[in-house]
């Protein structure tokens, strides 16, 4: 091991402690309760803390990922997705990978008998059941994307790993503790990591280097989450939910709006100027970039 690197894990210890302090602050760390078992009817509310949001190319459906299971836009509000134990699994880290298909991590739900933390799990049925995929009773993601050369997760501890398989195996990079990170969709391997104190850009290869040394962080507004739209624009969501774009993949950063409802808990860049953010107050979209939001659903109280 080279004395840079030495320097860097070193460093890399001293920026957990104020990853986690941070994370308690967003909330990312979520407690588990019993009071999500059993509620399937729709709602115009959020039912519980969200933890990730998606369109589903198959049909166009909001999928709302929160402590207490996985929702749907519906015509009445937000309808739970699925009835069985499995339905009211603690989803963290939710994407939708594609038409139909989606994967998450978290924890099981009371009734069930699956090792916690799940690790990676997979759905094929649009949330109606999930299968463990790798990492179950190891490994929490709070972060997962996808890119061109595979899948990217943060884990509760903040370290990033990439799988070249669909998530089957999972390798880990040095990297700066993070709390989101997002891939570029036209570079493989070429990543932004939120970290305490601004932001990370790097490409995966050079920084997986035996010899690697610490990427330089690049200061801006501390991000709680970004997001890479599939047309190439890069979004950052402050923990006040100051909204921010960046046309040149996070070199520099551009306000656009500020989320209503307070902390923030969620980001999606869509595409096309849609992008989907919750805060404390509930979900809201925007179809003009971030310009203007529009609510559409609210935090249950």
């Amino acid at each position: 091991m080279t004395r840079t690197f030495r320097r860097y894990r070193r460093r890399r210890a001293i920026v957990s402690t104020l990853v986690v302090a941070l994370a308690t602050v967003l909330g990312a760390a979520c407690t588990r309760d019993d009071t999500a078992i059993g509620r399937h009817e729709s709602s115009p509310s959020v039912p519980g803390h969200v933890h990730g949001l998606g369109i589903d190319p198959l049909d166009g459906g909001l999928y709302v990922a929160t402590h207490g299971g996985l929702f749907r836009s519906g015509p009445t509000g937000l309808e739970k997705v699925g009835t069985s134990a499995a339905a009211n699994r603690d989803l963290m880290g939710f994407l939708v990978a594609g038409a139909g298909q989606f994967i998450s991590s978290g924890h099981p739900s009371p009734l069930e008998a699956t090792p916690d933390p799940l690790g990676l799990v997979r759905s094929t049925d649009g949330g109606l059941s999930w299968q463990n995929i790798a990492l179950g009773g190891e490994v929490d993601f709070h972060a997962l994307d996808q890119g061109p050369g595979g899948i990217y997760g943060v884990d509760a501890e903040g370290s990033l790993r990439f799988s070249r398989d669909g998530g089957a195996r999972w390798e880990a990079w040095p990297a700066p503790p993070a709390l989101d990170v997002a891939a570029d969709p036209r570079r493989p391997d070429h990543l932004v990591l939120a970290v305490v104190a601004g932001v990370v850009a790097f490409d995966g290869p050079a920084a997986s280097a035996p010899d690697a040394t610490a990427p330089a962080v690049d200061p801006t507004p501390q991000m709680a989450f970004l997001s890479w739209a599939p047309d190439g624009e890069l979004f950052g969501l402050t923990p006040d939910a100051r909204l921010l774009t960046s046309p040149d993949g996070g070199a520099t950063w551009l306000p656009r709006a500020t989320v209503p409802g307070g902390r923030a808990q969620a980001l999606t860049a869509v595409g096309q100027g849609r992008v989907l953010a919750a805060t404390a107050g509930g979900v809201h979209e925007s179809r003009d970039g971030g310009g203007t939001f529009t609510t559409v659903a609210v935090m249950a109280t």
